[in-house]
């Protein structure tokens, strides 16, 4: 008789009495990818001292509270820690179902920003304000329905046995429910966050195994697509500035091309160990824009160094090694489909951001996964976590 300590969870094993469900070799604590987990813990963790140390003296934006930032960060962490059990204890194979709700909703959302709820925010109309501190940028749950709903399409009839790989008409299909909320998107503009969504689809399209040919075809036209939106001057100034900025570093070094001049400074001052923990002179000073979200591996280079900024490459590695593991054990080709998507989505969001610091990519306004302030990329960077550690535990033990 197991009474109230009967333990189940749908897809994860039998229930089991009492503790035993704990050390039990089937249990979903035994099921999760912890190296994955504590690495993004770590993340997150780190990522609070790094907010702080950029945000403890601006008083201008800290409410004269030199623990606002932190707090939040946290809290934000906390929430997202909570968003990822959700996401496991509904587990990705039931949220595959839910998939046309979730997409209706993240259209609804994207579409707001363009109504007078949305504000900018750094020339990009892609935030909805609702007061009090709070807001919300919509975009960032696009990617995760993108995954699920691109993964649902492609998945279908090779998950159900009817074909060994996606035909042309899925992947058109598929393509298609991607390119309406990147459309969207680039009405706000947000390129950075379009750029995110065709990785991810490229990634899509190699897991899926289809043709290769739709992966050449989405290449070609991307090139094509840029040198028409050049031309046609559709781009906004300031984007175009901070390509030009990119292309010529030395170009208004006190203007458009202040950010990445300052952020290589602080980088470079750095050395093996950095200055210590709330020394670094640029973060001190203030120097650096936006360091608490877009420039915060400025932070790391500077005041823990080239040992602390290695640091968060290699938990960042450790993230997605673990992603490609699960990818690749993946019982079925939806499962595979959803992790390959995350892991393009972490490794370009994760190479450009801290690119942008270097100088050897634009700047484009991506936060640094787990580590940059801002809850919604929080938020949405804990469910993808939460729908890797789903499919990880639904697969075969033996596998």
């Amino acid at each position: 008789m197991t009474g109230v300590n009967s333990f189940s969870v749908s897809g994860y094993g039998p229930a089991r009495p009492g503790w035993t469900r704990v050390f039990a070799r089937d249990s979903l604590a035994r099921r999760l990818d912890w190296p994955m987990l504590l690495a993004a813990v770590a993340l997150s963790l780190l990522g609070s001292l790094l907010v702080y140390s950029a945000t403890r003296n601006r008083t201008e934006i800290n409410q004269g509270d030199q623990y606002y930032f932190l707090v939040r960060h946290l809290m934000n962490t906390g929430i997202g820690l909570a968003l990822m059990i959700g996401t496991i204890w509904v587990g990705h194979r039931q949220l595959r179902n839910a998939v046309p709700i979730l997409y209706g909703l993240s259209l609804l959302g994207i579409l707001a920003v363009l109504t007078p709820l949305g504000a900018t925010i750094n020339g990009s109309r892609n935030w909805i304000v609702f007061g009090g501190g709070f807001s919300l940028q919509p975009a960032e749950f696009v990617k995760i329905t993108i995954i699920l709903g691109m993964a649902m399409i492609l998945a279908a009839r090779v998950d159900a046995g009817d074909k060994k790989y996606p035909d042309h008409r899925t992947v058109l299909q598929s393509l298609g429910l991607a390119a309406v909320p990147i459309m969207i998107v680039l009405l706000m503009p947000d390129l950075g966050t379009v750029l995110v969504m065709v990785t991810i689809i490229l990634g899509v399209l190699l897991a899926s195994g289809a043709s290769n040919r739709w992966v050449f075809g989405l290449l070609t036209a991307g090139v094509i697509g840029c040198i028409a939106i050049w031309q046609l001057h559709i781009l906004d100034q300031y984007q175009i500035a901070r390509f030009a900025a990119f292309a010529n570093p030395s170009l208004d070094p006190a203007g458009v091309g202040y950010n990445t001049n300052q952020a290589r400074i602080a980088i470079g001052s750095g050395g093996l160990t950095g200055a210590g923990l709330f020394h670094g002179s640029q973060t001190t000073g203030q120097f650096v824009p936006e360091q608490q979200t877009d420039f915060v591996f400025t932070v790391a280079g500077e005041e823990l160094g080239f040992v602390g900024a290695g640091l968060i490459i290699l938990l960042i590695g450790v993230i997605l090694w673990r992603a490609c593991r699960i990818a690749r054990e993946a019982p079925e080709l939806y499962g595979t489909i959803v992790a390959a998507g995350i892991v393009a989505w972490f490794a370009f969001q994760a190479f450009e951001n801290i690119g942008m610091t270097l100088g050897i990519m634009p700047v484009t306004g991506l936060p640094l996964p787990f580590v940059s302030y801002g809850g919604s990329s929080m938020f949405a960077v804990w469910v993808a976590v939460g729908l890797l550690q789903s499919i990880r535990a639904q697969r075969p033990m033996s596998a």
